[in-house]
Parts: structure tokens; sequence; C-alpha cells
């Protein structure tokens, strides 16, 4: 009986003096091999080889933490690491992991691929974290005769370019053109690729999908209804649920495409070219994508712009050059500039592997080269006159070492509603902007100076895009323009409205109405409606209590159940 009383007055202080402290990893470690056994079927054995910590199995934690970190500049000593890593293999631990999460009090990450350009799949500005690593779910199955795919989260795109070649030579899908990107946040988030003005977005071509929902359910489209199934087309899958598989209808592509880059100077018209280029792209041929890539290069000793245009077409060289004769006759296009080859041969041309180079490659998980990064996005909704495009030029030299990437729009883009997904940068957009700076060096002067030059281009920009508001891309993440602590719906407007402009508010309602407590959040989120309270919740007038309560909850129950079993081994043996 004296070993009871001492037992609780000993835990009343550890509540309070606990409860909103950094939690230990040890207990974490511990909480998540206690908990997973009961929140599914499988054996204790097979679930402690999925978990992950810093302290309890380190090199296997340090290992599978750094496989899927695409960018260096998220990879030092510095960078805020998860408590614990826990790496699914089945939906049951899935669910399991995300009621487990609940119970511990910790933020849970999901990461498909890792090539989020902020990383806010693996770090996080909580102290308290873990990262669900959804890489084991990459099984693709490709139906042709119903032209479908089902295939996993955890799946690249370049493994499911692999597998739609393998049944079908004429058939492929409209995704990114980098081929270690993972499926969940790429179609999540919008994807596009080379084929766009022919076929829309990704998410566009979805028609099913498994998620796991905040109370742990596993849910397709018809149980989780078609409000949370627009949401995660385009609005990120992490702010709704954790993305288990999707099923996407794959799109004819004929026998023979073809490709050609060609570049010119400014000193060779690049500037006229590329006002050119704006006009031409919005009513030439869907079947043709031309990027451009306008970056400062060393000509003779000399920094100076160049313009790079290097174009996919569903078709062939003669066509293509009859095309380009007709529309766009001062790129000089010549059947000699032209590559011919089939769909999977242009995946990897634009994927800068050689013409040596087999399919195979595809199926390579780290066939990338992980340097340091920043990207950032814009959109152009009128015409960049000459001057402009010249003075845009010439502050690319002065800066040094920043580079653009112009995606053209038009064809299938202009068809389809600013709401029929999430993605909202529809018509009336000329081109995309990507902002991309990269470099290899560990030098924190060096990563100061391009991250600056970034921000000073965007500045620069400013007179040439889109505004009020001022658009962005979310699969080009951007920490810059805007961060959410907690469950702030001002904060996290910032930035939704330039990522979902006139969706944005129903995404918040949905997101309230699937998630009131936040559980699922990150630093560029979808937030809750403000000024709720979650007592109250009748569909998508679902209100929120906030995440910094629930967590403080969690965690009490958590210190609870520990200190309790530590006291216990202390005063009964």
């Amino acid at each position: 009986m004296k070993s009871l009383v001492m037992l609780s007055l000993l835990l009343t202080p550890l509540l309070f003096s606990f409860s909103n402290a950094a939690l230990d990893p040890d207990s974490v470690y511990q909480s998540f091999l206690q908990c997973l056994p009961l929140q599914t079927t499988e054996s204790a054995d097979d679930l402690s080889s999925i978990v992950f910590s810093s302290t309890a199995n380190s090199s296997a934690y340090t290992a599978v933490l750094q496989a899927y970190i695409k960018n260096q500049r998220l990879n030092t000593s510095s960078t805020p690491k998860p408590i614990v890593i826990i790496t699914p293999t089945t939906e049951s631990e899935v669910q399991a992991a995300v009621l487990c999460s609940k119970k511990v009090g910790v933020q849970i990450k999901i990461r498909s691929g890792g090539h989020d350009y902020e990383g806010i799949s693996y770090i996080s500005s909580d102290p308290d974290f873990i990262i669900l690593d959804m890489f084991n779910f990459r099984d693709i199955d490709v139906n042709i005769a119903d032209e479908t795919a089902v295939v996993g989260a955890g799946a690249q795109l370049g493994e499911l370019y692999y597998r739609i070649y393998e049944k079908s030579k004429v058939h492929g899908f409209p995704a990114g053109v980098c081929p270690t990107v993972g499926v969940g946040g790429h179609l999540s988030g919008g994807g596009y690729g080379t084929m766009l003005r022919k076929f829309g977005l990704s998410v566009d071509h979805i028609i099913d999908a498994r998620i796991v929902d905040v109370n742990g359910r596993v849910l397709d489209r018809k149980s989780m209804g078609e409000d949370l199934f627009w949401a995660i087309r385009g609005g990120g899958g992490a702010s709704f649920g954790v993305i288990l598989s999707y099923t996407v209808k794959i799109v004819q592509v004929g026998e023979v495409n073809t490709i050609f880059r060609i570049m010119k100077t400014v000193a060779q018209n690049a500037s006229e070219l590329v006002y050119k280029w704006q006009s031409v792209m919005a009513d030439i041929d869907d079947d043709l994508f031309i990027r451009v890539l306008l970056q400062p290069v060393t000509v003779n000793r000399q920094r100076v712009g160049r313009a790079s245009f290097v174009a996919h077409y569903l078709g062939d060289a003669d066509s293509l050059v009859a095309l380009m004769t007709k529309n766009f006759p001062e790129l000089g296009l010549r059947k000699e500039d032209c590559v011919e080859g089939s769909w999977i041969d242009s995946v990897l041309y634009w994927a800068n592997f050689d013409n040596t180079t087999a399919p195979e490659i595809l199926l390579n998980r780290h066939s990338d080269n992980i340097n340091f990064g920043k990207r950032k996005s814009d959109y152009v909704q009128t015409p960049i006159s000459v001057s402009g495009i010249t003075s845009i030029f010439n502050k690319l030299v002065e800066l040094g070492r920043l580079g653009f990437v112009f995606n053209p729009y038009g064809g299938k883009m202009n068809e389809i509603a600013p709401d029929a997904t999430p993605m909202p940068h529809r018509a009336g957009n000329i081109f995309k902007i990507q902002y991309s700076i990269g470099w290899s060096d560990s030098d924190p002067e060096l990563e100061r100076n391009y991250l600056n030059q970034t921000r000073v281009m965007h500045d620069f920009m400013t007179p040439f895009v889109s505004k009020n508001p001022r658009g962005a891309f979310l699969n080009y993440r951007d920490l810059d323009i805007g961060v959410m602590t907690g469950d702030n719906y001002s904060e996290g407007k910032v930035y939704g409205d330039m990522y979902f402009m006139g969706n944005f508010e129903r995404l918040v309602k949905i997101k309230t109405a699937v998630d009131p407590d936040n559980f699922f959040r990150n630093e560029q989120s979808i937030p809750t409606l403000p000024g709720k309270s979650s007592g109250k919740c009748v569909g998508l007038d679902c209100v929120q209590v906030s995440s910094r309560s629930y967590n403080g909850e969690a965690r009490k129950k958590m210190w609870i159940q520990m200190s309790f079993l530590v006291l216990c081994k202390i005063f009964l043996g």
C-alpha cells in the first residue's frame, strides 16, 4: 500500500513537468514498439523491423533517413532529425503508425520520394516528429486493356514509366521528367511533364485512390467521398492523410516521338526568339511542347545570356519540321536537329541519359546526382517584351548562377476549369517559371549567396508575373512565400492563395471536416477553419482544436503511461 501511495505522489509532479517537455527519443521508440502491435494483427517482431531510432539502431536509422534526401542543403548536422522513422510494408502498418503517432503525440511527416524542394517531408520546425517513409509501397499494376495503372505512393515516376513500357510501346503517362520523383508527392501536388499541352496535369488522370485518414481508416474514392478525392488531386495529400496508392488512366503516345534542342545566345537574337515563343506556344499543335531554359553561360571568356529551346513532339521529325517552319521559322529548325524514337526514348532524353542508356535505368531508384539546390516559381499571363526579356538575361548574368525554366501552357490546360482540381493555374497563363539554382559545395557562404540570388531575382520579376495574388506552384515548394506555425489560418492563407487561389477556401473546409484537430500538418499544409472548437462538427462546417492543445493532451497521456511503467518496475518489482 505504501508503494502505491508513493507511486501516486511521484506521478503528479512527473505529469506536470513532462507534459510540455521535448520527448525523449528512447521513450518514443519504446512507445511505438509497445503501441504498434496493439493496433494491428501483425507480430511484434515484424513491426520492430520497420521502426528506426537514432539511439536504438542508429546506423540503420541513418541509412534510411539519408536514402531519400534529395537536397544536400537539407542534410547537414544542424538539420532537424526525426525521433523515429517508420517504414511500413502493409496498409495495416500505416494505419497503426497513424494511430500510434496520435497516442504518442508526435507530428508525422510523410515521405514518398524526398524530392520536395524544401524537405518538409523529412524535416520539421516541430522538435518532436517522426517520418512515415512510404518507399516500400511501390507496387505497380498496369492494365493495357482498360488503359489504367494502380501505382503505390512510394513508387517512382521512372518505375511507372518502365512498367508501362513493359506492357506497351505506344502508351505513357503525363508526369514529370525526373525519374526518381516519388509518385505520392508528385501526383498529390499537381504533377506535370512534357505532355502537359496534350493531356494536362497528372492529377487530371487520377480516377481512384487509397488513403489512410486521421482515424486510421483505409478509404477509396467511394468511401472517402468526392470532396476529399478532389482535395488529394493537387491540394497536397499530406494535409489530409497518408496516400497509399493512386489509380490513373494512362495515355496513348504513338510509335514515334521526336525531340530537339536548339541553343541561342543574346547575340544570336535569343531575346527576340523567346518573345516569339510566347505567342507561338499559345496556339501551336497540342502535340508539341517546347521548354525554354534561360541561363548565364561563358562564351569566349565572357558571361552572356543563353536560351535553350528543348522540345518533345508526339509525332515524327518531318511533320515537326513542317509545323515549326510554318509557325516558328525564326528558330531555324532542321531535320538534322531532330532525334526520333519511342516515347520511352524521349523519357530517357529528358532525364539527361545518353542515347546508349537502356530503359532499365528507370528502375534504379538512386540514378540521380544529389546536390544542393533551391527552387521558386511564378506564372506569366502577359507577354514579356523583347526589352523585358533582355533585362532578364542581363539580371541573370549579373547574379551569375541562377537559371530559369519556362514551361509553356495552352492546349489542354486551356480546356480544364480552374476548380476541376485544387491546382488552379490553367487558362490565362502563357507559361510557368521555375527559378533553378544548384551547387555542389557545402560552404555556408556560398549557400547564402545562392539563396539570395533566388530572392533577388524573384523580386526583380515582379512586374512581369501574375498578380493579386501572385501565383506559385505547390510542387515547386518554396517556404519563402510563407510558413504556418501550428494551425494558423491567416498564415496558411498567405501561401494558400498563391498555390490554390480560389480553391483555397474549399480546401480549408475539407481539411476541417476530415482532420479537425490538424493532426496531418506541415509548414505549408492546409489549415483548418479559424476560431472553432472540435466539439461541434457537422460536415464541411466541422471545427477544430489547436494542434498545440492536441499534442499536449497526447503527450500527457504518453508520459502518464511511461512514468507509470517505470515507477511500477521500481516500487513493485
